[in-house]
């Protein structure tokens, strides 16, 4: 079992910058991929972002590519994900979750997920 619990979200103008967290506990923490995703309100759940267990590998939605970096401390069981040059299209919960999985992209791909975080981006 891996629990995990997000934080940072809030509300940012346009151009703005944040930066979520994740804190996992639980299960060997270097055993997984850690993804985030986002889900607006009437849209589907979506990837945005994944890094593999060391580190060394990180990945990203077209769309937010370039603005968005994700890194992980494994001796603090953290990852983040900090959010530049924010749109609104980027308004929605954030998740983050974990995977056995190499790369994975798809949601069926990760077994745990967090309460999410709501970032909101004004115009």
């Amino acid at each position: 079992q891996v629990q995990l619990v997000e934080s940072g979200g809030g509300l940012v103008q346009t151009g703005g910058s944040l930066r979520l967290t994740c804190a996992a506990s639980g299960r060997t923490f270097t055993n997984y991929a850690m993804g985030w995703f986002r889900q607006a309100p009437g849209k589907e759940r979506e990837f945005v972002a994944g890094i593999s267990w060391s580190g060394g590998g990180t990945y990203y939605a077209d769309s937010v590519l370039g603005r968005f970096t994700i890194s992980r401390d494994n001796a603090k069981r953290t990852v983040a994900l900090q959010m530049n040059s924010l749109k609104p299209e980027d308004t929605a919960v954030y998740y983050c979750a974990s995977s056995t999985s190499r790369y994975p992209r798809r949601s069926d791909e990760y077994n745990y997920w967090g309460q999410g975080t709501q970032v909101t981006v004004s115009s």
